[in-house]
């Protein structure tokens, strides 16, 4: 009976586990659907203000623009974008696995980290590598200016000199089934291959050069919060699929408790009914 009892206290703690998983599932299918919301109204003016950009530059010298100045790279900065929190699959390993796969490429003395997220602040934190700054529990309450000051930092650090290139590691949203990995250089900033070289024959005031110089901080500030928030759209889409996947889980292994427990209640039913039968055959003795 005491084997019965133990399967009825595993089945139940199974129970409980897969309503947790359940109501989890439910709460990121809602905050990933906010996030994708957010993720289609910026688009339209991080694309327009990109395509301006673009449509100027190459009419301007590029010598006078810090963002966009070519250097001989012996520093860089990698953003490192993951969640503070877990139970989301491999959406936090895959993106620490790539950037210590680029930080063992380029040397652990030659990359400053700039780290979102606590996953990968306590990561990296923990095994010495260089982290400049981490930025985490904003997730719940992000706004355009959370982004704006994070962008600030490591466009400080590019014009100090600081760095010489900065690229990002994050999780793209793709669909809710799937994100893709990425890494992407940020600064210098370059279109080259988005140039529009027509000419709008436009007249700019006060000049093109101060509208490019204001421009691109803008946009750098606008492609941080888009990143943002795809990488947050995957990670609840990455938990919801994980929480999905434990909810079945935790259905089967129910089903199997609630299969092993029969048998055993029904061994027991067996040796009741054996030890009865033995005990009146005695007394017939």
């Amino acid at each position: 009976m005491a084997n019965l009892k133990s399967l009825q206290e595993r089945i139940k703690s199974v129970s409980s586990i897969q309503q947790v998983t359940k109501a989890m599932k439910m709460v990121a299918a809602a905050k990933v659907k906010k996030a994708q919301d957010k993720m289609e109204i910026s688009r339209p003016y991080s694309k327009n203000t990109q395509d301006m950009i673009c449509r100027i530059l190459p009419q301007v010298s590029n010598d006078n623009i810090a963002l966009v100045s070519k250097r001989k790279v012996s520093k860089t900065a990698l953003i490192i974008i993951t969640s503070d929190r877990g139970f989301a699959g491999s959406f936090n390993s895959s993106v620490i696995r790539l950037a210590e796969k680029e930080i063992e490429k380029l040397g652990k003395d030659k990359v400053q980290l700039f780290c979102l997220g606590k996953k990968a602040s306590e990561y990296f934190s923990k095994r010495n590598y260089n982290v400049v700054q981490s930025f985490y529990d904003f997730w719940k309450d992000m706004t355009f200016d959370t982004a704006s000051d994070i962008a600030e930092t490591f466009i400080a650090a590019f014009k100090n000199h600081e760095v010489d290139e900065v690229n990002v590691i994050y999780n793209r949203f793709k669909t809710l089934a799937s994100q893709d990995l990425l890494m992407e250089k940020v600064l210098p900033i370059d279109f080259t291959k988005d140039y529009n070289p027509k000419d709008y024959n436009y007249d700019y005031e006060p000049n093109k050069e101060s509208i490019v110089k204001s421009l691109l901080p803008k946009h750098l500030k606008v492609q941080m919060w888009q990143q943002m928030l795809e990488s947050y759209s995957s990670e609840e889409a990455a938990r919801m699929i994980a929480m999905d996947n434990a909810t079945e889980n935790a259905k089967e292994i129910i089903k199997e408790l609630k299969l092993e427990f029969n048998k055993a209640r029904q061994a027991a039913i067996t040796t009741e009914m054996l030890e009865i039968v033995g005990g009146a055959e005695a007394l017939v003795d």
